[in-house]
């Protein structure tokens, strides 16, 4: 299912950690796609709370959990910049999708970056 929403694909995901060459751009490629999937996966099935969208959202955290190998393999590592980026971005999605009140930690919550 294509993603519909505007907002979404008006939107760079990961925009600083590409313009950084610190972050390789296949694994940032990847980390897009984790983003992407998150929002097809809202688009599929919206989330009626606040509590299922962060089911939703845990599910991409721990595909960027393990995207870290990918980071440590290429030089690279999710860090201060790649974790407010990241954070940044599922806060957004959230927005997007009409969640805009969401707490940005419960977003994120079972990240280990």
């Amino acid at each position: 299912m294509p993603i519909t929403n505007d907002t979404i694909l008006n939107h760079a995901f990961l925009r600083e950690m590409y313009s950084d060459s610190y972050y390789p751009d296949h694994v940032l490629d990847k980390g897009n796609g984790i983003l992407l999937d998150l929002c097809t996966a809202i688009e599929e099935a919206p989330p009626a709370s606040e509590a299922a969208l962060y089911e939703l959202t845990a599910v991409a955290t721990e595909r960027f959990n393990a995207l870290e190998e990918d980071f440590h393999a290429a030089g690279s590592g999710i860090e201060t910049i790649a974790r407010e980026a990241i954070c940044e971005d599922f806060f957004f999605v959230a927005s997007a999708y009409g969640f805009p009140d969401a707490d940005p930690e419960a977003l994120v919550a079972e990240r280990d970056w």
